[in-house]
């Protein structure tokens, strides 16, 4: 059975979230391709992750680049570094991946950023190579649902715009297959518009859904 994530990040919720109703038909249309597909959901502003914090930072330094043990560990990095390591072991459980998350002073909710810095951990998702680090999380796919209250695509401030950039770069670091974004835009400049983009924006979910179905994965 494949499994798929899907991690939200907007503290608005299911119900006033424009991203998380697109995110919704998204899911409605993949379970229809697949309904065989085991789903979980994450909220990120009710989700217990660790943060890059000088414990965290020290304990990942040590085992990495300095050949300690865990043993070495004082109890504080012991605790966050299994956390980490936990949430890392928990996410290469699953097959495909969903975000859907505003883009937000150009970037991403912060607490997004914070639940990528915990899938970086060395020998699980990634190795360094004579080449270079190299991803392990090949046969695995995400896309990306971003809300955003100006235009950016196609504009002069599109080279602004780093959180969706910024998620794409993350993913396939880490070797994942990531599909084109569903992006709803200009909700804030045209409010008047925002049924119409939002309901472009599920037309585009949808067919990316579909997509994303037809996609093999290693199960």
């Amino acid at each position: 059975m494949a499994k798929l994530l899907y991690i939200s990040a907007n503290p608005k919720g299911p119900t006033k979230s424009k991203g998380m109703q697109i995110g919704d038909a998204f899911l409605q249309s993949f379970l229809e391709a697949r309904p065989d597909t085991e789903i979980r959901k994450i909220d990120l502003f009710d989700f217990d992750m660790a943060r890059m914090d000088a414990d965290l930072i020290s304990a990942r330094g040590k085992l990495a680049g300095y050949g300690k043990s865990f043993d070495d560990l004082t109890e504080q990095e012991k605790t966050k570094i299994l956390k980490m390591h936990q949430l890392a072991d928990e996410f290469i459980e699953y097959d495909y991946y969903v975000f859907v998350s505003p883009l937000w002073n150009l970037s991403s909710p912060a607490v997004l950023k914070t639940f990528l810095d915990n899938l970086f951990v060395t020998g699980k998702t990634f190795v360094h190579t004579a080449n270079g680090p190299k991803g392990l999380l090949a046969g695995k796919i995400a896309i990306h649902i971003q809300t955003r209250g100006g235009l950016y695509t196609g504009m002069p401030m599109e080279d602004f715009e780093s959180g969706d950039r910024y998620l794409k770069i993350a993913l396939r670091f880490l070797g994942i297959e990531v599909l084109d974004s569903v992006i709803a835009e200009g909700l804030d400049a045209f409010p008047q518009k925002v049924p119409e983009i939002v309901a472009e924006a599920k037309v585009k979910a949808i067919a990316a859904a579909k997509e994303m179905a037809q996609e093999s994965v290693e199960v």
